[in-house]
Protein backbone atom coordinates (compact mmCIF):
# COMPACT_ATOMS: atom_id res chain seq x y z
CA UNK A 1 0.00 0.00 0.00
CA UNK A 2 1.14 3.53 -0.72
CA UNK A 3 -0.17 6.40 1.39
CA UNK A 4 0.27 9.98 0.23
CA UNK A 5 0.00 12.68 2.91
CA UNK A 6 -0.31 16.30 1.80
CA UNK A 7 0.70 19.06 4.20
CA UNK A 8 0.38 22.83 4.03
CA UNK A 9 2.72 25.49 5.39
CA UNK A 10 0.76 27.79 7.73
CA UNK A 11 1.73 30.56 10.15
CA UNK A 12 2.35 29.53 13.74
CA UNK A 13 -0.80 30.03 15.80
CA UNK A 14 1.09 32.52 17.99
CA UNK A 15 2.31 34.62 15.06
CA UNK A 16 1.09 38.19 14.78
CA UNK A 17 -0.27 38.63 11.26
CA UNK A 18 0.52 41.88 9.46
CA UNK A 19 -1.15 43.02 6.24
CA UNK A 20 0.96 44.71 3.56
CA UNK A 21 0.65 48.45 3.07
CA UNK A 22 -1.47 48.02 -0.08
CA UNK A 23 -3.72 45.43 1.65
CA UNK A 24 -3.12 42.82 -1.05
CA UNK A 25 -0.90 40.35 0.82
CA UNK A 26 0.23 39.06 4.19
CA UNK A 27 3.69 40.12 5.37
CA UNK A 28 5.75 36.97 5.92
CA UNK A 29 9.20 38.30 6.85
CA UNK A 30 8.77 37.91 10.62
CA UNK A 31 6.31 35.01 10.58
CA UNK A 32 7.25 31.56 11.82
CA UNK A 33 5.71 28.80 9.71
CA UNK A 34 4.66 25.35 10.83
CA UNK A 35 2.93 22.27 9.45
CA UNK A 36 -0.80 22.94 9.46
CA UNK A 37 -1.79 21.27 12.78
CA UNK A 38 -4.56 19.16 11.25
CA UNK A 39 -2.05 17.81 8.73
CA UNK A 40 -0.01 16.42 11.62
CA UNK A 41 -2.96 14.19 12.50
CA UNK A 42 -2.94 12.98 8.89
CA UNK A 43 0.80 12.22 9.07
CA UNK A 44 0.43 10.34 12.35
CA UNK A 45 -2.47 8.28 11.01
CA UNK A 46 -0.45 7.29 7.96
CA UNK A 47 2.45 6.20 10.17
CA UNK A 48 0.18 4.17 12.42
CA UNK A 49 -1.32 2.43 9.38
CA UNK A 50 2.22 1.66 8.18
CA UNK A 51 3.14 0.18 11.56
CA UNK A 52 0.16 -2.18 11.35
CA UNK A 53 0.74 -3.04 7.69
CA UNK A 54 4.38 -3.91 6.88
CA UNK A 55 5.38 -2.95 3.36
CA UNK A 56 3.34 0.26 3.38
CA UNK A 57 5.10 3.34 2.01
CA UNK A 58 4.27 6.77 3.41
CA UNK A 59 5.05 9.72 1.14
CA UNK A 60 4.98 13.19 2.71
CA UNK A 61 4.19 15.77 0.04
CA UNK A 62 3.35 19.43 -0.42
CA UNK A 63 2.70 21.95 -3.17
CA UNK A 64 4.79 25.03 -2.46
CA UNK A 65 8.18 26.70 -2.63
CA UNK A 66 11.54 25.54 -1.34
CA UNK A 67 10.75 26.76 2.17
CA UNK A 68 8.30 23.88 2.57
CA UNK A 69 11.17 21.39 2.39
CA UNK A 70 11.97 21.65 6.12
CA UNK A 71 8.33 20.91 7.00
CA UNK A 72 8.29 17.85 4.75
CA UNK A 73 11.48 16.72 6.47
CA UNK A 74 9.72 17.07 9.81
CA UNK A 75 7.03 14.73 8.47
CA UNK A 76 9.76 12.31 7.46
CA UNK A 77 11.25 12.58 10.95
CA UNK A 78 7.88 11.54 12.38
CA UNK A 79 8.10 8.34 10.32
CA UNK A 80 7.46 9.08 6.67
CA UNK A 81 9.50 7.20 4.07
CA UNK A 82 9.92 9.66 1.21
CA UNK A 83 9.46 13.37 0.63
CA UNK A 84 7.86 15.00 -2.41
CA UNK A 85 7.88 18.74 -3.09
CA UNK A 86 5.76 19.92 -6.01
CA UNK A 87 7.14 23.32 -7.01
CA UNK A 88 4.67 26.18 -7.23
CA UNK A 89 7.16 28.48 -8.93
CA UNK A 90 5.17 31.23 -10.65
CA UNK A 91 1.90 29.83 -9.28
CA UNK A 92 1.75 31.13 -5.73
CA UNK A 93 -1.78 32.52 -6.01
CA UNK A 94 -3.76 29.53 -7.22
CA UNK A 95 -7.21 28.93 -5.77
CA UNK A 96 -8.46 25.73 -4.12
CA UNK A 97 -9.66 24.09 -7.32
CA UNK A 98 -6.39 24.65 -9.18
CA UNK A 99 -4.40 23.32 -6.22
CA UNK A 100 -6.64 20.24 -6.05
CA UNK A 101 -5.94 19.60 -9.74
CA UNK A 102 -2.18 19.71 -9.09
CA UNK A 103 -2.49 17.35 -6.13
CA UNK A 104 -4.67 14.98 -8.16
CA UNK A 105 -1.96 14.77 -10.81
CA UNK A 106 0.59 13.94 -8.09
CA UNK A 107 -1.68 11.22 -6.69
CA UNK A 108 -2.01 9.64 -10.12
CA UNK A 109 1.73 9.85 -10.77
CA UNK A 110 2.47 8.22 -7.40
CA UNK A 111 -0.24 5.57 -7.89
CA UNK A 112 -1.30 6.06 -4.27
CA UNK A 113 -3.92 3.86 -2.61
CA UNK A 114 -4.86 6.29 0.15
CA UNK A 115 -4.55 10.06 0.54
CA UNK A 116 -4.58 11.72 3.95
CA UNK A 117 -4.91 15.47 4.49
CA UNK A 118 -5.88 17.74 7.35
CA UNK A 119 -9.58 18.57 7.54
CA UNK A 120 -8.81 22.28 6.98
CA UNK A 121 -6.05 24.87 7.05
CA UNK A 122 -5.77 27.14 10.07
CA UNK A 123 -4.66 30.19 8.07
CA UNK A 124 -7.55 30.70 5.64
CA UNK A 125 -9.90 28.14 7.28
CA UNK A 126 -10.08 26.42 3.90
CA UNK A 127 -11.87 23.04 3.86
CA UNK A 128 -12.15 22.82 0.07
CA UNK A 129 -9.02 21.12 -1.24
CA UNK A 130 -9.54 17.65 0.27
CA UNK A 131 -13.12 17.16 -0.98
CA UNK A 132 -12.23 18.71 -4.35
CA UNK A 133 -9.31 16.30 -4.65
CA UNK A 134 -11.61 13.35 -3.97
CA UNK A 135 -14.10 14.54 -6.59
CA UNK A 136 -11.43 15.09 -9.25
CA UNK A 137 -10.02 11.61 -8.62
CA UNK A 138 -13.56 10.15 -8.43
CA UNK A 139 -12.54 8.49 -5.16
CA UNK A 140 -14.49 7.99 -1.97
CA UNK A 141 -13.76 10.88 0.40
CA UNK A 142 -14.71 11.71 3.97
CA UNK A 143 -13.69 14.87 5.81
CA UNK A 144 -13.49 15.72 9.55
CA UNK A 145 -12.65 12.09 10.35
CA UNK A 146 -12.10 11.21 14.02
CA UNK A 147 -11.65 7.45 13.56
CA UNK A 148 -10.36 5.37 10.66
CA UNK A 149 -10.20 1.56 10.46
CA UNK A 150 -8.74 -0.30 7.48
CA UNK A 151 -9.49 -3.93 6.69
CA UNK A 152 -7.56 -4.79 3.58
CA UNK A 153 -8.96 -2.60 0.82
CA UNK A 154 -12.10 -1.79 2.81
CA UNK A 155 -12.36 1.10 5.25
CA UNK A 156 -14.66 2.50 7.91
CA UNK A 157 -14.50 6.16 8.90
CA UNK A 158 -16.32 8.03 11.64
CA UNK A 159 -16.94 11.76 11.71
CA UNK A 160 -18.63 14.00 14.23
CA UNK A 161 -21.85 15.66 13.12
CA UNK A 162 -24.07 18.36 14.60
CA UNK A 163 -25.60 17.70 17.98
CA UNK A 164 -22.93 15.26 19.09
CA UNK A 165 -23.98 12.60 16.60
CA UNK A 166 -21.44 10.38 14.84
CA UNK A 167 -21.69 9.49 11.16
CA UNK A 168 -20.19 6.18 10.01
CA UNK A 169 -19.04 5.63 6.43
CA UNK A 170 -18.00 2.31 4.88
CA UNK A 171 -16.16 2.38 1.55
CA UNK A 172 -13.45 0.72 -0.50
CA UNK A 173 -10.02 2.14 -1.23
CA UNK A 174 -8.72 4.25 -2.89
CA UNK A 175 -9.98 7.17 -0.84
CA UNK A 176 -9.22 10.68 0.42
CA UNK A 177 -9.50 11.22 4.18
CA UNK A 178 -9.54 14.57 6.00
CA UNK A 179 -8.09 14.17 9.51
CA UNK A 180 -9.69 15.87 12.50
CA UNK A 181 -8.36 16.53 15.99
CA UNK A 182 -8.97 13.42 18.08
CA UNK A 183 -8.07 10.98 15.31
CA UNK A 184 -4.78 10.33 17.14
CA UNK A 185 -1.98 12.02 19.07
CA UNK A 186 0.80 13.14 16.68
CA UNK A 187 4.24 12.04 17.81
CA UNK A 188 7.10 14.45 18.44
CA UNK A 189 9.79 14.72 15.78
CA UNK A 190 12.99 14.46 17.85
CA UNK A 191 16.33 15.85 16.65
CA UNK A 192 17.85 12.40 15.87
CA UNK A 193 14.83 11.64 13.73
CA UNK A 194 15.20 14.94 11.91
CA UNK A 195 18.87 14.20 11.17
CA UNK A 196 17.97 10.77 9.77
CA UNK A 197 15.08 12.28 7.80
CA UNK A 198 17.50 14.50 5.88
CA UNK A 199 18.99 11.35 4.35
CA UNK A 200 15.66 9.89 3.25
CA UNK A 201 14.66 10.01 -0.45
CA UNK A 202 13.33 13.41 -1.46
CA UNK A 203 11.93 14.31 -4.89
CA UNK A 204 11.25 17.75 -6.30
CA UNK A 205 8.90 17.89 -9.26
CA UNK A 206 7.62 20.65 -11.49
CA UNK A 207 4.20 20.76 -13.10
CA UNK A 208 5.70 19.52 -16.36
CA UNK A 209 6.86 16.38 -14.56
CA UNK A 210 3.24 15.71 -13.63
CA UNK A 211 2.05 16.43 -17.19
CA UNK A 212 0.18 19.58 -16.15
CA UNK A 213 -0.15 22.65 -18.34
CA UNK A 214 0.14 25.69 -16.06
CA UNK A 215 -2.05 27.63 -18.50
CA UNK A 216 -4.95 25.38 -17.49
CA UNK A 217 -4.68 26.40 -13.83
CA UNK A 218 -6.12 29.88 -13.97
CA UNK A 219 -7.62 30.82 -10.60
CA UNK A 220 -11.38 31.30 -10.57
CA UNK A 221 -11.23 32.90 -7.12
CA UNK A 222 -9.05 35.99 -6.76
CA UNK A 223 -8.28 37.73 -3.47
CA UNK A 224 -8.77 41.46 -3.94
CA UNK A 225 -7.72 42.67 -0.51
CA UNK A 226 -7.17 41.76 3.13
CA UNK A 227 -8.46 43.64 6.14
CA UNK A 228 -8.24 43.23 9.89
CA UNK A 229 -11.40 42.17 11.74
CA UNK A 230 -13.18 45.08 13.43
CA UNK A 231 -12.07 45.78 16.98
CA UNK A 232 -14.42 44.62 19.67
CA UNK A 233 -16.17 47.49 21.45
CA UNK A 234 -15.13 48.13 25.02
CA UNK A 235 -17.16 46.34 27.65
CA UNK A 236 -19.40 48.17 30.08
CA UNK A 237 -19.09 47.91 33.85
CA UNK A 238 -22.02 48.64 36.10
CA UNK A 239 -21.43 49.52 39.76
CA UNK A 240 -22.53 51.88 42.48
CA UNK A 241 -26.24 51.21 41.93
CA UNK A 242 -28.84 48.86 43.29
CA UNK A 243 -28.46 45.35 41.91
CA UNK A 244 -31.96 45.29 40.37
CA UNK A 245 -31.26 48.56 38.55
CA UNK A 246 -27.97 47.27 37.13
CA UNK A 247 -29.59 44.00 36.07
CA UNK A 248 -32.32 45.97 34.29
CA UNK A 249 -29.67 47.92 32.34
CA UNK A 250 -27.85 44.74 31.35
CA UNK A 251 -31.06 43.10 30.15
CA UNK A 252 -31.93 46.22 28.14
CA UNK A 253 -28.53 46.20 26.43
CA UNK A 254 -28.78 42.50 25.66
CA UNK A 255 -32.19 43.03 24.13
CA UNK A 256 -31.69 46.31 22.26
CA UNK A 257 -27.99 46.34 21.33
CA UNK A 258 -26.74 42.76 21.38
CA UNK A 259 -30.18 41.50 20.31
CA UNK A 260 -29.64 38.13 21.97
CA UNK A 261 -32.88 38.22 23.95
Amino acid sequence: MKILVFLKKTPDTESKIQISSNNTAIETNDVKFIINPYDEYAIEEAIQIKEKNPGTEVVIASFGDESVRELIIKGLAMGGDRGLLISNEGLANLDSLAIAKVLAAAVKAEKADLVLVGKQAIDDDNMHVGPMLGEILDWAHVNVVSKLVLDGTNATAEREAEGGHVEVYKFALPAVIGANKGLNNPRYAALPGIMKAKKKPFDVKKLADLVIDAAQLQAKVIVKAYQYPPQKPAGQIFKGEAVDAMVAKVVKLLREEAKVL
